[in-house]
């Protein structure tokens, strides 16, 4: 049965993301994966950790020589580096990496969305930190995960980039929206109001909990529809009939202790292995 492996941020953990690959079956030195997996990356592969540039090495591998098995997202660790985006991160990767990434996003590798199908039916919408409301709107309310990150990979500007602020947005973009109070409230209020949810997601970037602590850091309505895999570090948010999933591992500098990627068996994607229309 084929797999869509979703895997959170790497945050420039290379051991990690090799333990990650060999759980799902690909060699001893984390390539060549079976022909029933595919993964998707939803970015931050880069920052905290010990070594960008071994992450972006192995993945540069996948996208050489297996493309069709690797989906590359964009998080905002690789955005700031990008057309558009806005430095922010003290600890600047070295500029070959910047010239991989700028490349990547030149020839459509690195994307902003990507869309699966459930075996179930569902469907859903995966990009860095979530599409909130108001993005939602400004792409004129797709009706489908499929809709959404195509428009989503047309790259509209500045709604990508938009957030990062030390203020709640509401309308921040998916490379910067936060789980809880960005993300989840305001769709629970959109719901609330009698509006619909149109698909499930599945993001990396933040979490509504502390892993370290087990604490919540998030409103009281999005924890009343939340549930915890502490083990795997995923967190399921119901929305509407709509399930959205936090995978972020938060590995921070040292790594995290145990973590898995999200597994989707039977799943599809919706939108193409590889972007046919690259933009600069």
């Amino acid at each position: 049965m084929a797999r869509v492996a979703v895997i959170g941020d790497v945050g420039g953990h290379p051991g990690q993301l090799r333990d990650a690959l060999g759980a799902l079956g690909a060699d001893a030195d984390g390539r060549h994966l079976p022909p029933d997996v595919t993964v998707v990356q939803v970015g931050d592969l880069v920052d905290r950790g010990p070594d960008s540039t071994a992450v972006l090495d192995l993945v540069r591998w996948y996208l050489d020589h297996q493309p069709e098995r690797w989906i590359q997202l964009a998080g905002n660790h690789e955005a700031q580096y990008l057309p558009g985006g806005t430095g922010f991160w003290p600890e600047r990767i070295a500029e070959p990496d910047v010239d991989l990434l700028r490349s990547w996003w030149a020839a459509g590798w690195l994307r902003v969305a990507v869309a699966i199908r459930c075996a179930d039916g569902e469907d859903l919408l995966v990009t860095h930190a979530g599409l909130t409301v108001g993005c939602w709107r400004e792409l004129a309310e797709p009706a489908t995960a499929a809709a959404a990150a195509r428009r989503l990979n047309q790259r509209p500007t500045p709604l990508i980039f938009r957030g990062g602020e030390s203020v709640v947005d509401r309308a921040a973009g998916p490379f910067w929206a936060e789980a809880g109070w960005e993300l989840h409230e305001p769709w629970l209020e959109h719901h609330a109001r009698g509006g619909f949810v149109p698909f499930g997601q599945v993001h990396g970037h933040s979490q509504p909990v502390r892993f370290a602590d087990r604490t919540w850091r998030c409103p009281g309505r999005v924890r009343q529809r939340a549930t915890v895999d502490w083990a795997a570090r995923h967190v399921r948010v119901r929305l509407g009939g709509r399930v959205f999933t936090a995978i972020d591992p938060k590995h921070g500098r040292t790594g995290a202790p145990q973590w898995s990627p999200l597994i989707l068996d039977g799943a599809e994607l919706l939108t193409p292995a590889q972007v046919t229309e690259p933009q600069p």
